[in-house]
């Protein structure tokens, strides 16, 4: 009969990160990359890009938008907070390669 062990121990044993928690730090590290350009470049402006109208029925899907919102509140910073963090890379790769709940950084 095979061994059966769970997600956290075969996580720990072959020395890899959740999927979830490697697309959360490369989501932020991207994030990064795009806030240290200039504001006019286009894929700067589309992070605050906030599209209007009509929405289907139903509960509201989750949008890469909210997932960053959501994202933002768990590390505890404003968005101002992570703009002016993302312009020092050694300071935002310390914050995007922390846990969630761990501020302890400083800011």
């Amino acid at each position: 009969m095979p061994e059966t062990i769970s997600n956290a121990d075969l996580w720990e044993r072959t020395c890899q990160l959740p999927a979830e928690e490697l697309i959360r730090k490369r989501r932020w590290g991207w994030i990064g990359h795009t806030l240290r350009k200039p504001s006019t470049n286009i894929t700067r402006q589309a992070l605050r890009w906030n599209p209007q109208g009509k929405r289907k029925r139903g509960r509201p899907r989750n949008t890469w938008r909210r997932d960053l919102e959501a994202d933002t509140r768990k590390m505890g910073y404003t968005w101002s907070q992570i703009e002016k963090m993302a312009q020092d890379r050694g300071l935002w790769r310390a914050v995007v390669g922390a846990p969630y709940p761990d501020r302890s950084d400083g800011h």
